[in-house]
């Protein structure tokens, strides 16, 4: 079609779009599920950035490729714990975050609280009487083990010591000598080996003041990341890296002696460690992925919005550079109830809208996003109020003296209602929406999807729900029989033979239920496909 009869058309197929949009039961719930606008006018406005995005090249994200890591319950929140001085009050966070119904808490080990006044000098002696500066961290790891909460370990924030002019370069800039960061590292993926598996080396490393006051620079970065890598896999070959978590930014990196702009778009910042060698340096890519103008269901896309489509931005990077096997995890996610008074730095919104939008986010990340991984809420509670003053406050769960704030109910409410549910991609044996009963064998095999599989005793059977229009089976390598029975009770056979088959088909995308059970031979699950 010629170019200026499709400027003439496409007006007019977004005034049609527009148009049926009202035809539809409530069109502002409707609006607002495609902008993640609530009022009328920035909820038309942004119905027209929509429909002109497929005037641009779309980002490629490979939804239907095997990702690791994707397997484990994604619902975490951050967490301040070592800043609490009464270990009462630490296990009471952990008690009411695993109420809540997360898995994971994202907790900082910083480097300037553990070897605090010299090379290989973990005392503390800031206070009398000294003690060992691993007490508060062993503490919070027994209390995580006792709560049933996984950690993501964030490893960060050098001392003083490691820096020959101290904090002139910020308190977040990198180490002099990287070999003193590695050793940090080393030492506590030792003491915590078997007991933390996930580290995540650094944070926002392309925005002040991550950094420190310095332009930013990828290729330093990942000279850091690699490094680190390599001291983690020594100390723990079955420990998880995960990269700094990309802020999420368009800026171009200007620089000046205010240190204002010293931000680097996230996706140049990612492509040029790809160039130096960050490819072979981590597991897990991590964002951060706030709701920051705008609601989590905002779907307009380019890579000049900031908005919580973002991310497929950093996953159209990583698919190109040969990384679509690994997942993206989101570090931080919330949106701020800031009151009037406060600086609008992060966007504002209520508290009502604060609490709606989180569970919001988690539900379009489960549903739209099988690439994705573990997202940790921004963040539990401050261990006091002296940050009142502050924009970044208003993200808190929880007051500091636990009182529950809107947003904690309706995440609580809504995790624990969950009903765990496979949607689009392809979903391995290990993942957490399956249920499984009976014995079942893990079976490592090269020929298995991410190597590995699981056999079934016979009558061995997995539950699961899905939503879709066809669920796929990959088997294992056997001959078996397995029985497909649904949630009206309906029950029929098939054999296996190592050959993908077709478990159910649906013309309408709605939750349905299949239990699966060996009836005879070799049954194996490998991986499940919904598309």
């Amino acid at each position: 079609m010629p170019r200026r009869l499709w400027l003439g058309v496409i007006p007019l197929l977004i005034v049609l779009l527009a148009g049926a949009t009202w035809l539809l039961p409530d069109p502002h719930a409707r609006l607002f599920d495609l902008t993640g606008e609530e009022r009328l006018i920035p909820q038309v406005r942004g119905v027209v950035q929509w429909a002109f995005r497929w005037t641009r090249p779309q980002p490629q994200t490979a939804p239907d490729a095997a990702i690791a890591h994707t397997d484990l319950p994604p619902f975490g929140v951050n967490t301040f714990l070592e800043q609490e001085v009464e270990p009462e009050k630490r296990e009471r966070s952990l008690q009411m975050i695993a109420d809540a119904g997360f898995h994971w808490i994202r907790q900082s080990f910083p480097w300037y609280d553990l070897e605090i006044h010299g090379k290989g000098d973990f005392e503390d002696r800031r206070h009398e009487p000294y003690r060992s500066a691993w007490d508060k961290y062993d503490n919070i790891v027994a209390l995580a083990e006792q709560h049933g909460l996984d950690i993501i370990a964030r490893l960060e924030a050098p001392p003083e010591w490691s820096r020959h002019d101290g904090q002139a370069r910020g308190a977040f800039g990198p180490p002099d000598d990287l070999a003193d960061y590695g050793d940090y590292v080393s030492a506590v993926v030792s003491r915590y080996r078997g007991r933390v598996r996930f580290y995540q080396i650094w944070n926002e490393p392309n925005i002040y003041p991550e950094w420190g006051n310095q332009p930013v620079n990828p290729e330093a970065y990942t000279e850091l990341l690699c490094l680190a890598y390599a001291r983690v896999k020594a100390a723990d070959p079955d420990a998880v890296v995960i990269s700094g978590a990309m802020a999420q930014t368009m800026e171009l990196g200007t620089w000046n002696e205010g240190y204002q702009g010293n931000n680097l778009m996230d996706v140049v910042f990612l492509q040029r460690m790809y160039h130096a060698g960050a490819g072979d340096c981590f597991d897990i890519m991590a964002v951060n992925d706030y709701m920051l103008w705008s609601a989590a269901s905002d779907h307009r896309l380019t890579q000049r919005e900031i908005n919580f489509s973002r991310p497929l931005w950093v996953r159209d990077v990583m698919v190109a550079n040969g990384d679509a096997a690994k997942p993206v995890w989101f570090s931080e996610m919330n949106s701020n109830a800031a009151p009037e008074s406060i600086p609008e730095r992060y966007g504002r919104v209520t508290d009502e809208q604060q609490a709606r939008y989180a569970p919001l986010a988690y539900e379009r990340i489960q549903r739209e996003w099988p690439w994705a991984g573990v997202t940790t809420v921004w963040f539990f509670k401050r261990a006091s109020d002296a940050e009142v003053d502050q924009p970044f406050y208003y993200f808190r769960l929880v007051e500091p003296d636990f009182t529950p704030r809107p947003v904690y109910d309706s995440l609580a409410t809504y995790l624990n209602g969950l009903t765990p549910t496979l949607y689009r991609g392809r979903h391995q044996e290990t993942t957490w929406q399956l249920a499984y009963a009976g014995e079942w064998e893990a079976v490592a095999d090269a020929q298995a999807e991410l190597g590995h599989y699981r056999r079934a005793a016979p009558d061995a059977s997995v539950t699961l729900t899905w939503e879709g229009r066809r669920l796929t089976l990959t088997p294992g390598p056997g001959e078996g029989v397995l029985r497909i029975t649904d949630e009206a009770g309906k029950s029929r056979e098939v054999a296996l033979n190592g050959k993908p088959v077709a478990l159910a088909q649906s013309l309408t995308a709605q939750p349905r239920t299949l239990t699966l059970t060996a009836i005879s031979g070799d049954v194996g699950i490998d991986a499940l496909a919904v598309r």
